[in-house]
């Protein structure tokens, strides 16, 4: 069954007896948004390894057992299988031929239509929910939801900036969403002029710079614009996030390109456009990033996030020592 906008809020909240659903598109971050809150509903934890199992590419032919296992502490469990194309289709078929009650989540960004959708798509116990940026006045209402959740008002004048500065991705507006409600402190109520300074400032720029330079091994480079960023302003947190959306993005051209689209191509179809300044270092990381190293760089940046909000040391430090490894690795592989 494919669903349709509407049915969406209701099935995250209660997939009932699906037991499958493929999530696909272009919008990475609310593949995992969405993966998460179905994990959270069935499972009660993202982390619990009694009831929630996480594959990967290589851990595609063990769908049909862990589907078929049962939680040693009751309840229904979760597969979550990422990085899917069709190449997926027979472990998934084989998974729903067994009498596992598990739900098998399928997080494929940049799917198109093809075997694996038709399938799950005509599968009884199967669901599929397109994944699309938002635009317009979808995405204006997405952002100030995200600042009502947060205790932070905004002018409607701010929002539009917000809308044409931060794109559709959900894992980019909402990062930037919250950077700019960091500022505006709880209560607070955001204006022009500082939605422009967390959309549109100078750190930003050099940041994305840094970012790009590490992920592309030019690791001077990326040292010297990430300290020129933390010197004008931008804080070790705000940072870390940026990074994590500087690799989400990556992984996904670098899953467009699996499906047999050529890099430049990969990167025209990101959303929001990259800049034309930094196509070449957009493109050039993805010939040294395979998927399966995005993946885990991504993991690692998700922790550095967790310790630079957890810890007493400087975040600055942290997210510093995080971007010249990834300068490091992809140095590496350049030599070869």
């Amino acid at each position: 069954m494919k669903l349709d906008a509407r049915q969406v809020p209701g099935f995250l909240r209660d997939p009932g007896k699906c037991r499958a659903v493929l999530l696909y598109g272009d919008d990475e971050g609310l593949i995992r948004e969405r993966a998460q809150h179905l994990t959270r509903m069935v499972a009660g934890s993202l982390n619990d390894p009694f009831r929630v199992a996480e594959l990967d590419r290589e851990g595609w032919t063990h769908i049909a057992s862990e589907m078929a296992a049962l939680a040693m502490t009751g309840g229904r469990r979760v597969v979550r299988v990422r990085e899917v194309t069709d190449a997926a289709l027979e472990a998934v078929r084989s998974a729903l031929k067994s009498a596992g009650e598990a739900l098998v989540v399928l997080e494929a960004p940049g799917l198109g239509r093809g075997r694996l959708r038709t399938f799950v798509e005509a599968a009884p116990d199967g669901a599929t929910i397109g994944c699309y940026p938002e635009d317009g006045k979808a995405l204006q209402d997405l952002i100030r939801g995200l600042l009502a959740e947060m205790g932070v008002g905004a002018e409607p004048e701010a929002i539009q900036w917000l809308v044409q500065a931060v794109g559709g991705d959900r894992s980019v507006v909402r990062a930037e969403t919250e950077k700019v409600a960091l500022l505006a402190g709880a209560g607070g109520r955001v204006d022009l002029a500082m939605a422009r300074l967390c959309a549109g400032d100078a750190a930003g720029s050099s940041a994305d710079e840094g970012l790009i330079a590490a992920t592309w091994g030019r690791g001077a480079v990326a040292d010297a614009a990430i300290e020129r960023a933390l010197a004008e302003g931008l804080n070790g947190v705000a940072l870390i996030r940026m990074a994590i959306s500087h690799l989400q993005r990556l992984h996904q051209a670098r899953l467009r390109m699996l499906g047999g689209m050529s890099a430049a191509d990969a990167v025209r179809a990101l959303r929001p456009p990259v800049f034309f300044k930094a196509m070449a270092g957009v493109t050039a990381s993805l010939a040294l990033w395979p998927a399966d190293a995005l993946a885990r760089a991504l993991e690692e940046a998700r922790q550095v996030e967790i310790a630079c909000k957890l810890t007493a040391s400087r975040p600055e430090l942290l997210v510093r020592r995080f971007v010249a490894g990834l300068a490091r690795q992809a140095a590496a592989r350049a030599r070869g």
